[in-house]
């Protein structure tokens, strides 16, 4: 099965690359992100400017993380933005800014008051979380964290979109568990957003793209985003890098990625 998968992979990849060549991809870089992603980052990737590349086109395409994972391995996008990607041989993972997820609760909850929160004081709540497909890793990430401490969460409402969880918490429906870059965004009346401490639920915002992508556009393109956000990383041993982010000269190595 997974030998039919990759080969059907590079199939859908061939399709996408000659589609590429043909549309002229010299001067064309599409990138897939969240729909939640930072409105920061997105204004840095459009704001890149290539000397080499004056005519360079960059188009955005919105996608959940796995949806995006899959795009890159097959071609249809060059890069994209994806929290806590998984790991997978065929890509490298550069992590650029901390993912925290937040609790939005109501203003008359126990809890409120605290200035950071753990899962034990969500443990008697009803949880509001995005529906699994919106992003696998973490709802799994979520749910395992709460096995290992001992909760139960009745787990009532799925969610496509935050604002729906907010409407729902702001209704007395329940707590809901959110992504830091939506968090920060939220403002409903009756309710409060606060941090949760828990160190299995601090994950990574990466820069992903095939490990074998060579092209010389694609590796100047991440290298001027990456050193907006990374200025001061400290180059690791060579070996710690992928052959690709050696190629890149990218100032850090790889994390292991959770869960």
């Amino acid at each position: 099965m997974q030998e039919a998968r990759s080969a059907l992979s590079h199939t859908e990849r061939a399709v996408h690359l000659a589609r590429d060549a043909h549309n002229g991809s010299d001067t064309i870089l599409t990138i897939g992100r969240s729909p939640y992603a930072n409105h920061d980052w997105v204004s840095a990737l459009l704001a890149i400017r290539l000397p080499l590349y004056p005519r360079l086109e960059i188009r955005l395409k919105t996608q959940f993380a796995m949806e995006s994972v899959h795009s890159v391995l097959v071609g249809e996008v060059n890069l994209a933005l994806v929290t806590a990607p998984p790991r997978d041989a065929q890509i490298t993972a550069v992590p650029f800014a901390p993912a925290h997820l937040y609790a939005a609760l109501p203003e008359a909850h126990p809890a409120a008051h605290k200035k950071r929160l753990v899962l034990q004081d969500l443990a008697k709540d009803e949880w509001i979380l995005s529906a699994k497909r919106v992003h696998p890793l973490l709802y799994e990430a979520i749910m395992d964290s709460a096995r290992r401490a001992s909760i139960a969460p009745r787990h009532t409402h799925d969610v496509m979109a935050p604002q729906q969880a907010v409407d729902l918490v702001s209704e007395h429906a329940g707590i809901a568990i959110l992504t830091q870059p939506t968090a920060r965004g939220i403002h409903a009346d009756g309710v409060v957003v606060k941090p949760l401490s828990d160190t299995s639920l601090c994950f990574e915002t990466c820069v992903i793209m095939r490990a074998d992508d060579g092209s010389r556009l694609v590796n100047e393109y991440v290298r001027m985003f990456l050193r907006k956000y990374a200025p001061s990383r400290r180059p690791p041993k060579p070996a710690e890098l992928s052959p690709s982010a050696r190629v890149l000269d990218w100032k850090t190595p790889i994390p292991p990625s959770r869960p």
